[in-house]
């Protein structure tokens, strides 16, 4: 079978990535911890490639991941307490065998080989070979100088806390996605305010994911735990707060400034053309563990917590997104205002209020300020292989915020959802830090 050239590049980076993570290095914590990245690097590009991963999607599969990881890590260490009891329907995990010897290497990379796999299983044919090498590598690699006997007690253990978290994934709502995430029939509810499409795609007639905020939850109680309040009430006059707001969002795209418009490309992170918003913020996390050179048990955390609070930031954002329904910019200012405006990126297809970006931006910036420092600044370079020149910010925050806004820049979200949706990432990344790791409260 001939491989298109989007499966060849895939194949390529994805075979170079993990041929320098199997490479021979001491089995410490430091070097496990580094493995455990470059786990996570290739998850990013799988989610570039794997057609049913939009945002939210993605962000389950963060989640998931993130715990797996954890877990595996935390079983073997005094130092760390397991999440089996804290997070919403873990209520229990297999214990490692009293007396007998683990290697946490090896427990490490099988757990997350087995996740990897169930979490993309319906990846395309570049990346399954890719996955069926790497995991060949990876256990080598990991049981390199381990005794046999340690090495198969660790399977086995590692067999069985795979099996216990992916049993617990199946039933959280969002194990199943059809149609890509639309549903074949959706009834629109009649009103100026309320959502229409706008996509001429036929698929896109009907919202992506309507139930996933009925999804349960990982760390905020549900998926209403973290509610926004009604934005501006529904207007078509000039003077009204609402004409304003739209108004506010026709000139900045009208006027844009180039630094304005990259900006907007920046934090664009579509869905099969970046690893999702989601995806941009571990991959800032990864850099940053990696420049630190963090061991195994502080990058399993920070990713666990991180994972945590975007996959818990999409459940509560499509809560509210249903519950108020609201249409987009677009709509509105054609509609209204100006029946020839266009923004400048893609509208996506559900409803406005609040913001996406705004609301996991806001729950992962709170989670890496609490990790790295408050004040701690960076430079996001997730997207120079694409083209885009880094970002320097002054912290977490201040990012946040960024991503925010760049979504008025791009024409497709009112500044109240926006300064809502970061409100409301903050509301869900505190549920996401009250989980208790190393004894923390």
């Amino acid at each position: 079978m001939r491989l298109s050239r989007r499966e060849a590049l895939l194949g390529a980076a994805a075979l170079a990535l993990f041929k320098r993570a199997a490479a021979p290095a001491a089995a410490s914590g430091a070097a496990s911890g580094a493995a455990l990245r470059q786990w996570y690097r290739l998850v990013l590009r799988l989610v570039r490639h794997t057609a049913t991963y939009s945002p939210p999607v993605a962000s389950r599969a963060f989640a998931y991941l993130g715990v797996a990881a954890y877990e595996a890590v935390a079983s073997g260490s005094p130092g760390l307490a397991s999440l089996a009891g804290q997070l919403n329907g873990l209520t229990s995990l297999p214990v490692r065998p009293a007396g007998a010897a683990h290697d946490d290497a090896v427990i490490v990379h099988c757990v997350l080989a087995s996740a990897v796999k169930a979490f993309f299983g319906n990846t395309g044919p570049t990346g399954q070979r890719v996955l069926t090498a790497s995991e060949k590598k990876l256990k080598a690699e990991a049981a390199r100088g381990v005794p046999a006997e340690v090495t198969a007690q660790s399977i086995a253990y590692a067999e069985a806390l795979s099996a216990a978290i992916l049993a617990w994934s199946e039933g959280d709502g969002g194990a199943v996605i059809e149609n890509m995430g639309f549903p074949m029939d959706y009834p629109l509810t009649p009103g100026p305010a309320r959502w229409v499409p706008t996509s001429a795609i036929r698929q896109q007639q009907a919202p992506l994911l309507p139930g996933w905020g009925r999804n349960r939850s990982f760390a905020m109680p549900s998926g209403s735990a973290c509610p926004v309040p009604p934005p501006p009430a529904y207007s078509e006059e000039p003077s009204s707060a609402f004409y304003r707001e739209a108004l506010e969002v026709r000139e900045a795209v009208l006027k844009l400034t180039p630094e304005q418009e990259e900006i907007a490309r920046f934090w664009s992170d579509d869905p099969m053309l970046s690893p999702t918003p989601g995806g941009h913020w571990i991959a800032i996390a990864l850099d940053l563990l990696e420049a630190e050179k963090a061991d195994l048990a502080r990058t399993s955390e920070v990713l666990m917590r991180l994972g945590v609070a975007v996959a818990d930031a999409f459940i509560a954002c499509w809560n509210s997104k249903f519950e108020h329904d609201l249409l987009r910019p677009v709509t509105y200012i054609r509609r209204v205002i100006d029946p020839a405006w266009e923004p400048l990126l893609i509208t996506p297809p559900f409803p406005e209020y609040p913001s996406g970006h705004s609301t996991q931006s806001g729950a992962a910036a709170a989670v890496l300020g609490a990790a790295f420092g408050e004040t701690f600044a960076f430079t996001d370079r997730t997207h120079v292989r694409d083209g885009l020149k880094p970002r320097r910010f002054a912290s977490f925050a201040a990012a946040a915020e960024e991503a925010g806004i760049s979504r008025l820049y791009g024409g497709i979200h009112f500044r109240s959802a926006i300064v809502r949706g970061l409100e409301q990432g903050r509301c869900v990344a505190a549920h996401a830090l009250k989980l208790r790791s190393r004894g923390a409260t």
